[in-house]
């Protein structure tokens, strides 16, 4: 019974002891940098970019800009306060305060019908 547990336990035993200086601090560096590399080339700068992109869409607003809202708003700007802006959604003069924040974009990318 001794021996068939040594046998199955040998394979660890030969690998955490064979291979000594199998990259040592490189070989846990590496993969650590290559990760933070993909995080940062895919994932924050992309993030930074679209936000960048924002911030000067929403600071290029002027009045009779049409716009759309993170809810899905259409709508005309009628005035630009500091941190928000009045809008027109119908034709009928309905007009919504809306964050700066929450507009999505600015522009006319469709036809209204």
């Amino acid at each position: 019974m001794l021996s068939v547990s040594l046998s199955a336990f040998t394979p660890v035993v030969l690998m955490t002891s064979s291979g000594g200086g199998s990259g040592g601090i490189m070989g846990l560096l590496f993969p650590l940098v290559l990760i933070g590399l993909v995080f940062y080339f895919f994932i924050y700068k992309p993030q930074k970019d679209r936000e960048q992109e924002h911030e000067e869409m929403v600071a290029n607003l002027e009045q009779g800009d049409k716009i759309v809202t993170i809810g899905g708003i259409h709508g005309t700007i009628q005035r630009i306060d500091d941190d928000s802006v009045l809008a027109q959604v119908d034709s009928k003069g309905t007009k919504l305060r809306i964050d700066k924040q929450a507009i999505a974009s600015s522009g006319e990318d469709e036809d209204d019908s």
